[in-house]
């Protein structure tokens, strides 16, 4: 099994949740913001996909 990616810190510096503007860290193989960690997004071929939920 691949090790899961790690994003460069200075790259989470700049990243934002698209739903909440908060800053994110990493968890695993996806992003969690900080103040709300039910927004994850996933981290696909080293890639963060930050989508927002279409509801």
């Amino acid at each position: 099994m691949p090790d899961t990616p790690v994003i460069d810190p200075a790259v989470l510096e700049i990243l934002r949740c698209p739903a909440t503007g908060s800053r994110l860290r990493q968890q695993g193989d996806e992003l969690v913001a900080l103040t709300d960690d039910t927004r994850r997004y996933r981290i696909q071929g080293g890639v963060p996909r930050l989508l927002k939920d279409t509801e």
